[in-house]
């Protein structure tokens, strides 16, 4: 079958909370992926910042296969070895053995955790941010600031106030002695991926220590090396009370975690929270087989590397007004409302990417794609620009 002929069963099948995708994968191996009509793109996508290592990756394949072989799934009546083991790694990345995780499947499921966290310290205003994403579950819809997504809707949860991201001030002003928690994330990525103020962060953390509130990170799509730090937040010398990851956690597989921090990790209690497929053996087995790799050939150093070097050769192309973000999530702000139109471009040229908003191309590719491949990104963005500008 091609492109066409699953096109027309998606739309026979499937709910239209989607459009209908123009190209259907079939298959992929590192960063490149094949459609059904047989053409090669390179995936400058990774899923939304979920495919860590790419397609196919030798070291995941192999913990998934020989997990699948021994254990596939376990009750939360039961422990096994990989949740363990992956609790344990992400508490020693958070720097705090006090650290305590929770597992789930997905960002919005952590983010609903850290809600229901939150309320057991007796406070139910929340404090977020406008432009943000959370997820679409109601809870994190209600955290999320944006109201082309809230508004169909309504009414979501109460007590929930946005500010501007970025604006210290506004953000002071809204956090109180009736704040339960304020959540953030270190770089907004559905908006545009928007960097704060360099004290931002640091001065959240002052203004809910000094107000008895939560301070959650909402690292779901910065974490996990993207930045070229674990979480994305470490910049900034603070310590969360709460962190929420997903997205490439599992390596490609549904997996995500909210770790409480310090204090914080004693405020659950037996049958406050669940979550059936959370920590599943198979997908913490390719999480801690993707982390191990990263941390094994210093992927976080890459990262750090390749984003210079991306934000060098793009900043200079005619159209583009200015490069933002860390690592290996990228923004390109382009100078016209023409980034549906570059996307579309560069697919035809055989790469994938996303344009967040009307103005700004949004790329989050796996953190082990050589450079070659972002090489020939830019010389086909460089092409797409000249044609459009």
């Amino acid at each position: 079958m091609k492109n066409k002929d699953f096109a027309d069963l998606w739309s026979q099948n499937l709910m239209s909370n989607y459009a209908v995708p123009s190209i259907t994968l079939v298959k992929g191996k590192g960063s490149i992926v094949v459609d059904a009509d047989g053409k090669k793109y390179i995936d400058m996508l990774g899923g939304i910042a979920t495919n860590i290592l790419g397609h196919s990756h030798p070291a995941v394949v192999s913990a998934v296969n020989r997990q699948i072989k021994r254990l596939s799934h376990v009750s939360n009546f039961y422990s096994h070895p990989n949740a363990i083991e992956l609790a344990q790694i992400l508490v020693r990345l958070t720097g705090d053995k006090q650290s305590r995780v929770f597992f789930a499947q997905s960002g919005a499921e952590v983010n609903e955790a850290a809600i229901k966290l939150s309320r057991k310290t007796g406070r139910t205003r929340i404090v977020a941010m406008t432009g943000s994403f959370h997820g679409r579950t109601m809870g994190s819809l209600s955290l999320t600031g944006q109201n082309s997504k809230r508004v169909a809707f309504t009414p979501l949860l109460k007590n929930i106030k946005h500010v501007a991201f970025g604006d210290i001030k506004k953000a002071k002003r809204a956090i109180n002695s009736r704040t339960a928690m304020v959540i953030v994330e270190p770089i907004m990525g559905e908006a545009g991926v928007i960097v704060p103020p360099l004290n931002y962060l640091k001065e959240l953390r002052e203004a809910c220590t000094n107000n008895g509130a939560l301070l959650v990170i909402d690292a779901v799509q910065t974490g996990i090396g993207r930045t070229g730090q674990w979480f994305g937040y470490e910049y900034s010398g603070i310590k969360p009370d709460v962190i929420t990851v997903a997205k490439g956690l599992g390596a490609g597989l549904p997996l995500a975690a909210m770790i409480a921090v310090g204090k914080t990790s004693q405020l659950f209690e037996p049958g406050d929270h669940g979550s059936t497929f959370g920590g599943n053996p198979v997908t913490t087995a390719a999480s801690i087989a993707a982390i191990k790799w990263i941390e094994k050939n210093k992927i976080l150093i890459k990262s750090k590397a390749d984003f210079k070097n991306l934000s060098s050769s793009i900043n200079s192309i005619p159209g583009v007004f200015e490069v933002r973000g860390a690592g290996l999530l990228i923004g390109i702000a382009l100078e016209r409302n023409i980034a549906s139109e570059v996307m579309h471009a560069l697919q035809e040229k055989g790469f994938l990417v996303n344009a967040a908003n009307p103005n700004t191309i949004r790329i989050a590719p796996a953190l082990n794609i050589p450079r070659k491949e972002l090489n020939q990104f830019v010389k086909a963005l460089k092409e797409v620009m000249s044609d459009v500008h």
